[in-house]
């Protein structure tokens, strides 16, 4: 067997159908795992598998499957994919097999202790692909083309999807199943919020309600039978847009504690999670307890 008909047989190419849009847009303070935080997102679908005929029939299932793809990993930063080279480089295969990681040390055990990476949901994986339950809140179609609302996603912003499938409660829900090191939800943090820092959130979501409060009037002047909606208008509102709402949501991703395992112990260092449009602040005041100490304009 020769070099290409062997890389063929050991690799797969996936195609990119949509991108996930969302207010997070780096890794540190996204959910470990889906369903922890009821965030909203969007998946923009693309063509050709934007069509709405793919989607008759989804609507009738409340949560479905995404598999999706690690988008900002990169084990060996020196043997990382170059964007220049061809898609399909035998060099390129030769790099991902190098990066192959064969245990992991989860954050859940303390981030001290290893385990094999196929007995655990790492990022870190030879296919990069992760697998995730989510709710489907919408199918709605903008400008002829598919947008799906979604809530519950563990993924960030601009993270390619590869597969949508519904979930059937009868055969992917297994009640009696064992889980190993995560038997549980992990316990959640108090979060605190300091008055300057909620005055700013405040303050900021102000502004901006009265920013788009002047586009809609100007909008609705236009054509008011008329759906005017666009699809960045719906992205940008699910990426950028602060609402009061919004720091629920702030507040139940930092309980869950992003920070290192191995720096949870740190009082008083500050820590920052990008969220939409803004840099929340927060810190370890005392044990088990988060502070959000500044809410900042990017």
């Amino acid at each position: 067997m020769n070099c290409q008909t062997d890389s063929l047989m050991s690799h797969h190419t996936s195609p990119i159908i949509g991108y996930h849009h969302a207010p997070l847009s780096q890794k540190f303070g996204a959910p470990r795992q889906p369903n922890l935080v009821a965030l909203t997102s969007v998946i923009e679908m693309i063509a050709p598998y934007n069509t709405p005929a793919a989607f008759i029939g989804l609507a009738d299932f409340s949560h479905i499957w995404i598999s999706w793809q690690f988008h900002h990993n990169y084990l060996n930063k020196e043997k990382q994919i170059k964007k220049d080279e061809p898609p399909n480089n035998d060099s390129q295969l030769n790099k991902a097999n190098s990066s192959f990681r064969a245990q992991v040390r989860p954050p859940r055990l303390g981030g001290n202790q290893k385990i094999g990476v196929f007995a655990s949901r790492s990022m870190y994986r030879p296919s990069a692909l992760g697998l995730s339950v989510v709710k489907l809140e919408a199918i709605e179609i903008v400008e002829g083309r598919v947008l799906l609302i979604i809530s519950g996603a563990d993924m960030i912003d601009g993270t390619p999807i590869i597969d949508i499938k519904p979930y059937v409660a009868y055969s992917d829900a297994v009640p009696d199943a064992k889980s190993g090191f995560a038997p549980s939800a992990p316990a959640l943090l108090t979060v605190t919020i300091t008055e300057p820092a909620y005055e700013q959130f405040l303050q900021f979501i102000a502004d901006q309600s009265a920013n788009n409060e002047e586009q809609n009037n100007n909008e609705e002047k236009k054509d008011s039978k008329k759906d005017t909606r666009t699809v960045t208008a719906v992205i940008d509102k699910a990426k950028k847009q602060l609402l009061l709402s919004d720091f629920d949501v702030i507040k139940a991703l930092i309980a869950q504690d992003p920070r290192p395992a191995y720096r949870r112990k740190e009082i008083n260092t500050p820590f920052v999670m990008r969220y939409k449009s803004v840099d929340v602040s927060f810190q370890l005041i005392a044990l088990g307890e988060l502070q959000i100490t500044a809410v900042i304009e990017v």
